[in-house]
């Protein structure tokens, strides 16, 4: 893609009559151009063990169980409060006609 780029650029300068002048930053940016398409034929996974899935007898981790639910505690109280009495301290008091 790069060398594609360059030689479009030069084939347009030199339709223009100019020579073409090389470009350095792209030639900075070669070698990590050249990793990145080299890093695509590298294997995806490397192999951790050699066990077979298959085999009843190979060694797995340990099996955990974490409860979800585990810290928690009920916040209602045991027995109800008296609602009267608190609704009746927070009831407008009815205006007293003068």
């Amino acid at each position: 893609m790069l060398t594609l780029s360059g030689a479009k650029s030069a084939a347009a300068l030199a339709a223009r009559g100019r020579h073409f002048r090389f470009d350095w930053p792209l030639l900075a940016l070669a070698p990590v151009l050249a990793a990145l398409a080299l890093s695509g034929c590298m294997p995806a996974t490397i192999p951790v063990a050699s066990a077979d899935p298959a085999d009843p007898g190979a060694k797995v981790a340990p099996l955990g169980y974490r409860s979800t639910i585990a810290p928690y505690t009920s916040l209602r109280p045991a027995a109800p409060a008296p609602w009267r009495g608190r609704n009746d301290a927070v009831t407008p008091q009815p205006k007293q006609e003068q």
